[in-house]
């Protein structure tokens, strides 16, 4: 990036962090007159297009929303099709992932998932963990609210039992205690689908994201889309607060 006479800093290059709100599968399925697990299906499909495409332009993370923590909400059996879903993703993948040498995290509160499930998640994760080309996080079972939530749990247990005083605690304390803390928080947040809204998604971690809404439903995006997306991007002036 380079310093603007103002202060702020153009975006000439690439967004080291993407964050993804990948919105539009069940209409994507609905126009084509078919049920709802297609339309995921095809998302999974815009998914690995979209890691090669983040890879293949340097991106160091890419972080995707596959399911919320209000998604427990939907019918049953769009529940039930979507894990099945995710279980022979991170089987499927796992070769994948190797071969181009990137890293898998899951981000969310995993304990909600079946025996199973968990210990698939931790199975990828673990194969996966040396991998140094880029850094691609599932959001599963996830809410920018419980996000927060979880992180204040953690420093309110360390006040109780004395290794911390209330006076010690900080928004930099409290962001260590976030989700990927370890990781740089997102330069750009994409939402397909035309919807203009986060929906309890990296709260605290994209406060200073930029934000690019895009009509693609998500199972029609494709490189052109994420081509458009860092276009936009890189045209932006990011102040961080200044003027």
């Amino acid at each position: 990036m380079s310093e603007l006479v103002d202060g702020s800093t153009e975006s000439a290059v690439g967004p080291a962090h993407i964050a993804i709100i990948m919105d539009g599968n069940n209409r994507w399925a609905k126009k084509k007159h078919l049920p709802s697990i297609a339309g995921h299906t095809a998302g999974a499909a815009a998914v690995r297009r979209t890691v090669e495409a983040a890879a293949r332009s340097g991106v160091k993370v890419l972080t995707l929303f596959a399911f919320s923590s209000e998604n427990w909400k939907r019918p049953q059996v769009e529940v039930d099709g979507l894990m099945g879903l995710f279980m022979r993703s991170l089987k499927k993948e796992l070769k994948r992932l190797k071969a181009h040498k990137i890293r898998l995290r899951v981000m969310g509160d995993v304990s909600g998932f079946s025996d199973s499930l968990q210990a698939q998640i931790r199975a990828t994760e673990h194969a996966t963990k040396d991998n140094d080309q880029m850094t691609l996080v599932i959001a599963a079972n996830y809410g920018g609210r419980w996000d927060i939530a979880q992180a204040a749990k953690l420093l309110a247990e360390e006040v109780a039992s004395g290794q911390l005083s209330p006076e010690d605690i900080t928004a930099e304390k409290l962001a260590s205690r976030i989700q990927l803390a370890d990781l740089p928080e997102p330069d750009l947040l994409i939402r397909t689908s035309g919807e203009e809204r986060i929906s309890n998604f990296m709260l605290w971690q994209s406060a200073y994201s930029e934000f690019v809404f895009l009509p693609v439903l998500w199972p029609d995006f494709d490189q052109s889309d994420f081509d458009e997306a860092i276009g936009i991007y890189q045209n932006r002036q990011r102040r961080y607060g200044g003027r």
